[in-house]
């Protein structure tokens, strides 16, 4: 009886046992199958979802972009008045085709270069922001006067050297005269109580600069007009291509001088300067900072640079024709026009650093411009004319290097105290007012003229 009772106890909990086994096996297999049910069913649920979220991400990436384009248009073109006279550009373009009147076409062409070139100089200036005071100060320096270089280029393809020789020479007379007069002009009328200072040494190095790019303008001059040249009609070239290549050298030196050697003598404000106005340049910060990034004022750059050069194209080809439409002499229109256009960057720039009591900034944009035009810019169109097969040379006619010695001996006068005031603007501005008006009754020989005197 015991004995069958424990079979019947072991029977049922075998059969017990295998029920669990059973039970828990199916529960399992259940389960395993309920798992790789509802993984088939959200797994088309999660791939939408992450599809929508890369979707999204790359939309918002275009939001981003799109937004960040318009930004920068609304900033760099948007935000000054003289961009209105940027439709003058195509407009010009448009009569040349049409109409081909020289003279319209100049003069729009004329307009519509102006907004690019202070546009371009504002485009350097944000770039300034991300390389220092005096890698900015030589960027300042070489795209504002990256106008008057892509016109004198376009001028040596088309052969008027003497567009070349008079722009160049304008530019170096308006930056000295016109810009840096009116830039103490306005920052002595903003600040009247005291002169304004900036760095003489600074103002005398690039005077010497100066005066030696005359030396080299008036010797091949002073060979021609005297008929004293070895070979007639050689010498005078060569000497203007070794001279030009002297100057380069030099210009180069000064570089490196200016960059290196005397870095912290030639920067705008010195540390003494700097840590006595820390709480007034704290509350100018803002104004400081750049609004564009530094890929934005690099891209913004070479769209500026490749509109003016196009520009510059139609510009050069209308002068001969404007002259004669306007009657007015081609050495005035080069002289005093063009430059007033390629300087429009350096004019605004030196007139606010001047208004912001920075006269070191204004000092060192306009005869720095002046320097860089007389010691890089002419003797590199003397080479690149070499290279091209154009007899460019440094003889610019007695009257023109004249006027540049007695202009350069009157700003030398000015900045040997090294302080500034609204008079001493009001003189460099009439002094101009002069030599426009002289440009202006002034009529360049012709070379028929030229070898009668020369006989």
């Amino acid at each position: 009886m015991d004995v069958k009772l424990r079979l019947d106890g072991m029977k049922s909990n075998f059969e017990m046992g295998s029920l669990d086994n059973r039970s828990a096996n199916e529960f399992e297999n259940e389960s395993i199958f309920t798992l790789e049910e509802e993984s088939r069913k959200e797994g088309p649920a999660l791939e939408h979802e992450n599809r929508s979220i890369s979707e999204g991400s790359s939309s918002h990436g275009y939001k981003n972009l799109r937004n960040g384009v318009y930004k920068s248009i609304k900033t760099v073109v948007l935000s000054s008045k003289l961009n209105l006279l940027m439709p003058f550009g195509p407009l010009a373009i448009m009569v040349h085709k049409m109409t081909g009147h020289q003279g319209w076409v100049f003069f729009l062409s004329l307009l519509g270069i102006t907004p690019l070139a202070e546009r371009l100089g504002y485009a350097t200036e944000q770039l300034a922001c991300y390389t220092g005071a005096t890698v900015g100060g030589l960027l300042n320096a070489t795209f504002g006067n990256a106008t008057e270089l892509i016109i004198s280029i376009y001028a040596l393809k088309r052969g008027l050297l003497r567009v070349v020789q008079l722009s160049l020479l304008g530019s170096i007379l308006s930056n000295m005269l016109l810009v840096l007069g009116c830039a103490f002009f306005c920052g002595g009328l903003v600040i009247r109580n005291e002169e304004q200072q900036f760095d003489k040494a600074s103002a005398v190095v690039n005077s010497g600069l100066l005066l030696m790019a005359v030396m080299g303008l008036l010797f091949p001059a002073v060979l021609h007009y005297t008929h004293t040249e070895l070979h007639f009609g050689k010498s005078e070239l060569a000497l203007s291509r070794f001279s030009s290549c002297i100057m380069l050298v030099a210009y180069a030196a000064y570089l490196v001088f200016q960059l290196k050697g005397q870095q912290k003598t030639y920067l705008p404000i010195t540390e003494e300067e700097n840590q006595a106005t820390d709480a007034v340049d704290h509350d100018n910060k803002s104004d400081e900072e750049p609004e564009i990034s530094k890929w934005e004022s690099i891209i913004w750059l070479s769209i500026m640079t490749a509109w003016i050069s196009i520009l510059s194209e139609y510009l050069v080809d209308a002068i001969q024709g404007a002259s004669v439409a306007w009657n007015i002499p081609i050495s005035f229109i080069s002289v005093i026009l063009l430059p007033i256009v390629g300087n429009a960057a350096e004019h605004a720039s030196a007139i606010m650093f001047a208004m912001k009591d920075k006269l070191d900034l204004s000092v060192g944009v306009a005869i720095g411009s002046s320097t860089q035009i007389s010691m890089f810019g002419i003797p590199f169109c003397v080479v690149i004319g070499w290279i091209m097969g154009r007899t460019m040379d440094l003889n610019f006619q007695l009257f023109e290097t004249a006027t540049l010695f007695i202009t350069v001996i009157v700003v030398a006068f000015f900045l040997q105290e090294g302080t500034s005031n609204y008079f001493k603007g009001l003189m460099l501005i009439l002094c101009y007012l002069i030599v426009a008006a002289s440009f202006f009754v002034h009529e360049d020989p012709s070379p028929e003229d030229d070898k009668k005197l020369r006989t």
